[in-house]
């Protein structure tokens, strides 16, 4: 008998956070939903890699890097800047000619199509990047006041900003997979910036919303979860009965 068809779930770090942010979701998705948090440059395990900010050049080094073992079905997921570069990965595996991803997970993150990232266009001050961390909710008072956590994380999170400053939308072909975008209901990402990414949605499009400020995808992760597996055992269904035809049809 063969082994039973994993769908791997490649996932991409919030801004100044590193792959370790989704390692606990191994522990409560089922083993057929493969977790595989991408490490950025410069934190983690890449430490000793420069920080990257130039969104299209990480892009395409991740897409050379997973691209070597696309040997089953697959789908992207990022949160935030996360978001918006799994939209980039999704291009830069396009170009590439490899199998495309069965979905994109887009969460807490506006549409590309009139994003505007003027505001990170330009490096940050220390200051400056404590208080956006102040205003998304996420990260504890204790923290922002200790000055050997912030000496760490602070740098990261200025290459982030400029990350994602660097983005350009050009002129696109929408993906030609379904993209599920996920929002939370008290964030400044307001649900018609959240509905923008229809706009780059060929083959499908969902919008759910949660409870919860920037960081929903912590404060509910079971709901959270929830909906990825829903979505994902969707996906992979389909792509089961697709191999099956065309197993048949060979």
């Amino acid at each position: 008998m063969s082994a039973p068809t994993r769908l791997r779930l490649f996932c991409l770090p919030y801004s100044g956070a590193s792959a370790m942010v989704y390692v606990r979701w191994r522990r409560v998705l089922p083993d057929w939903l493969q977790v595989c948090p991408l490490e950025l440059p410069g934190r983690g395990m890449r430490m000793d890699e420069p920080l990257q900010c130039d969104i299209g050049a990480l892009a395409a080094q991740l897409a050379d890097e997973i691209s070597r073992d696309l040997n089953g079905p697959y789908a992207l997921f990022g949160h935030s800047l996360g978001g918006l570069l799994a939209f980039e990965l999704a291009h830069a595996l396009k170009a590439r000619n490899v199998p495309a991803p069965l979905a994109l997970f887009a969460s807490g993150t506006a549409g590309p199509a009139r994003r505007d990232v003027s505001e990170y266009a330009r490096e940050k001050t220390d200051e400056q990047l404590i208080a956006r961390l102040r205003d998304l909710q996420g990260t504890a008072e204790a923290a922002l006041a200790n000055r050997e956590l912030m000496q760490l994380m602070l740098p990261i999170l200025r290459a982030d900003f400029l990350l994602c400053g660097s983005f350009a939308y050009g002129r696109r072909e929408p993906l030609g997979m379904p993209i599920h975008v996920f929002g939370g209901k008290q964030d400044s990402v307001r649900a018609d910036q959240l509905l923008d990414w229809q706009a780059d949605a060929a083959s499908g499009f969902s919008l759910d919303l949660f409870d919860g400020h920037h960081f929903f995808l912590v404060q509910h992760e079971s709901a959270v979860l929830r909906c990825v597996r829903r979505y994902a055992e969707e996906h992979l269904a389909r792509w089961r009965n697709g191999a099956v035809r065309r197993l048949t049809a060979g």
